[in-house]
């Protein structure tokens, strides 16, 4: 069981929010993506497959919560939010192919590559990235923050210093002994660069000051890192059918994972800490950020 060493809001009711929220991104992204008819059928029909497979949207969420905190409005920051969901997306289907994890289920489905073949998975991931960019320039642009500033903070998360730098540093450990140090550089730029950029786009669109920026991306970076954390302590305790993949995949592909390293309980410790460091850079916010911290809390203690 881990035990967050914060306090949040027990009022919240956050199943709502998400509720609320995942049905607003999803109507956006629909409206966003070419229709699965829209020629070539196919790619279409496979980008919508991965992206629409279900899921709570916390992504994006994150980022619709982060322009609430800063006073915002969350309609403004939606295709940002949607940019976003499109690289993770992007993300997962590249990392379910052979070449990669080669894992045949996401969410409880078939991956992408089982169902449409792995050429047309390549494609659909190489779409959904390309997409992010697309959506990106339909925010309006705000006086501190220009599209400019909005598309080089989403290239810089997904680029080969963040996302796939961390993805091939991934790929490099495995077999290999690992530390802690270099588990850990991993996991920033694999998990939390992508949760890091969700929020503070979220603040961008708030045309938010720097201080508040500053706050969100020390909270992105925490709770990214917690989310990792958390993920692999979920591959070694739960089944395959709770968590919608394979569950031993990290073990058996010889992954460095925190508790392969550290142990679970000492893993259980740290995403707590880094859970209680996301809480204390809401402190500017005061009081303001309560769906930042029932999130923060909710990754802290999900099951899958």
């Amino acid at each position: 069981m881990l035990r967050a060493t914060h306090r949040t809001n027990t009022s919240f009711g956050l199943d709502a929010y998400l509720a609320s929220t995942t049905k607003a991104v999803n109507r956006a992204l629909d409206r966003f993506l070419p229709k699965a008819t829209a020629r070539p059928a196919t790619i279409h029909q496979a980008m919508r497959y991965s992206l629409f497979a279900g899921g709570k949207r916390l992504r994006p969420a994150l980022c619709l919560a982060a322009a609430e905190a800063c006073g915002g409005d969350p309609e403004a920051a939606m295709p940002l939010a949607c940019a976003v969901e499109c690289i993770h997306t992007y993300s997962l289907i590249h990392d379910d192919l052979p070449a990669m994890d080669d894992d045949d289920f996401r969410r409880g489905k078939p991956t992408n590559h089982k169902v449409f073949g792995e050429g047309i998975a390549v494609l659909a991931g190489d779409a959904l990235l390309t997409q992010a960019f697309e959506l990106a320039t339909l925010a309006q642009g705000w006086l501190r923050y220009s599209h400019r500033e909005l598309v080089l903070d989403l290239a810089h998360a997904a680029g080969s210093r963040e996302l796939v730098g961390g993805q091939v540093a991934d790929l490099e450990a495995e077999g290999r002994a690992v530390n802690a140090r270099q588990l850990r550089y991993i996991h920033e730029r694999k998990t939390s660069a992508l949760l890091r950029c969700a929020v503070r786009l979220g603040g961008m669109s708030a045309n938010c000051p720097p201080r508040q920026l500053a706050a969100l991306t020390a909270f992105g970076h925490h709770v990214g890192l917690a989310f990792q954390v958390i993920d692999d302590i979920l591959d070694v305790t739960q089944s395959s059918e709770a968590l919608g993949k394979t569950a031993g995949k990290d073990r058996a592909a010889s992954k460095a994972t925190y508790p392969a390293i550290i142990g679970l309980d000492k893993s259980r410790r740290i995403a707590s800490r880094l859970t209680a460091n996301a809480f204390s850079a809401l402190d500017v916010f005061r009081g303001r950020a309560v769906a930042l911290q029932a999130l923060a809390t909710h990754l802290l203690h999900r099951d899958r």
